[in-house]
């Protein structure tokens, strides 16, 4: 696909961002060192069907087996299964995800790794809020804002020292991209109705669906930033520090049941390159 000009520009400017969410991640995290892997005996992943591994099945479900956070499949290597090498041997993950959540049910999930006693939290979510049935009913950036610092807070109340890590949300421009000239791919987004603020009319560069989609990653962009801002106010968080929203998916890493999903292939590597960020990896 010809990329425009206009987006051209809009990924450079989140490239910029996330340059400077990376800059003051150090500072932020230095402030505490996280408990050793051994005294982790509870886990709890919130968020959405990324994080239930939807799609990584024989069917169109959900298979948290396969899920980057909690996940048991060895080949994706979660984080519950790099704790529990590193130490975490009694580790018990809850995968409190729902697929189809929005920031909105994030303080629920939060409410529920509370009452589990979560000791670590991993949190991404966001693409729900952005993949509407149109581009107008996007979740609004100070409603998103309200949801996440409300999650935060809940995990963090009465002086909790529970880890908290905030994952980014992957670019779901690149997700169109990497797909948009495969008919099987347009013709399973038209038949399962999926995200289709980014994903409507694919075949289409009149300048309103070319606009439509970079205002839907322009509205993605933001919740990173404030996924990173909120994270950098809480205690015990750490962000990911744009990661998984720079990464360069492949074909490969999504799922061929939906066409923007990640596969086990896409677990796996937002395992890998989320837990190079997390508290138990030095940063450089």
């Amino acid at each position: 696909m010809r990329i425009s000009t206009g987006a051209r520009r809009a990924l450079a400017t989140f490239a910029t961002a996330a340059l400077i969410v990376s800059g003051t991640l150090a500072s932020a995290s230095a402030a505490h060192a996280a408990p050793a892997p051994a005294t982790i005996t509870r886990m709890a992943a919130l968020g959405d069907s990324i994080t239930q591994a939807a799609m990584t099945c024989s069917s169109l479900t959900s298979c948290p087996a396969n899920s980057w956070a909690t996940g048991t499949t060895s080949s994706v290597s979660s984080h519950y299964s790099r704790l529990r090498a590193a130490g975490a041997s009694t580790l018990v993950g809850y995968n409190n995800a729902v697929s189809g959540a929005l920031s909105s049910a994030l303080n629920a999930q939060a409410q529920k790794a509370v009452t589990q006693q979560a000791q670590y939290v991993t949190i991404q979510i966001g693409a729900n809020d952005a993949c509407t049935s149109s581009s107008t009913n996007m979740t609004s950036t100070a409603a998103f804002k309200t949801n996440v610092e409300k999650a935060l807070t809940t995990l963090n109340a009465n002086g909790s020292t529970r880890e908290i890590f905030v994952a980014s949300i992957p670019n779901l421009h690149r997700m169109f991209d990497l797909n948009r000239g495969s008919s099987s791919a347009r013709f399973v987004w038209g038949l399962l109705r999926i995200c289709q603020s980014m994903l409507a009319n694919p075949t289409s560069d009149k300048p309103a669906d070319i606009q439509r989609r970079l205002d839907v990653q322009a509205r993605v962009d933001a919740y990173n930033v404030i996924l990173a801002d909120a994270c950098k106010a809480a205690a015990n968080c750490r962000f990911d520090g744009g990661a998984v929203a720079a990464e360069e998916f492949v074909k490969a890493d999504i799922s061929t049941r939906d066409y923007f999903h990640p596969s086990t292939a896409g677990q796996t590597k937002l395992a890998k390159i989320t837990w190079a960020k997390t508290q138990w990896v030095p940063t450089p």
